[in-house]
């Protein structure tokens, strides 16, 4: 009886078309019809934009979801799921100091965070060793896109509950909060970053240290 063929290795090509990597290029397409519906700055323009934002975020749920299930995991959607992620959060931010909706400190610190993440991250790729995303940084994540809907709506509203409740939320405020919250978190888990990776490099060169030991003994 033969053995099983191996699968096909996809090429690029065919990796770019597959629908988890088309629904990435989606995603990173949407960004200028969310930034021109910010600029646009009217609460009905503002309403659009927090529903296609939204729209983003379940396709970053959906894509990975799918190259998962259906066997479809590559290299470019390795590459382009963060790629998408970080060019999102970071294009709406940018373009809303430029609004004054937002801090120019608070993106500056989230810039030097996330570049400094990844450049530790590629440092370490280097070195033969994968870095994997911590509790700390799922955590900062969910912060920071729901900061970021509550910033895009940016109007206050009067919000009804049952019973004749009601009051009024500032949307830009709550987002602001929420933001600095995951300023914190982000900084708080790029110290557990920092921890692994020195962890794993200490861990390898102990072992290539082994490994040149038992090759001198023989």
């Amino acid at each position: 009886m033969s053995a099983d063929p191996k699968p096909r290795r996809r090429s690029i090509r065919e990796d770019a078309i597959n629908l988890p990597n088309l629904l990435t290029f989606a995603r990173i397409a949407l960004i200028p019809a969310i930034l021109y519906l910010i600029a646009i700055g009217t609460p009905q323009a503002r309403f659009w934009a927090v529903n296609v934002y939204t729209v983003t975020a379940v396709t970053d749920f959906l894509d990975g979801w799918l190259a998962r299930r259906q066997g479809l995991v590559s290299v470019l959607g390795k590459f382009l799921d963060p790629l998408a992620d970080k060019l999102l959060v970071m294009a709406v931010l940018v373009y809303m100091v430029a609004l004054g909706d937002v801090p120019w400190l608070a993106v500056v610190l989230l810039l030097s965070r996330e570049l400094s993440i990844t450049s530790l991250r590629v440092i370490a790729m280097t070195e033969g060793v994968v870095i994997a995303a911590g509790r700390g940084g799922k955590d900062k994540t969910a912060f920071q896109m729901v900061a970021i809907m509550f910033l895009i709506v940016h109007h206050p509203y009067e919000l009804y509950f049952g019973f004749g409740a009601h009051f009024w939320v500032d949307f830009n405020m709550v987002g602001l909060v929420l933001l600095y919250l995951s300023i914190l978190i982000a900084f708080t888990s790029a110290t557990e970053y920092v921890k692994l990776f020195v962890e794993a490099v200490e861990k390898k060169e102990e072992r290539l240290a082994a490994e040149e030991e038992r090759s001198a003994r023989k």
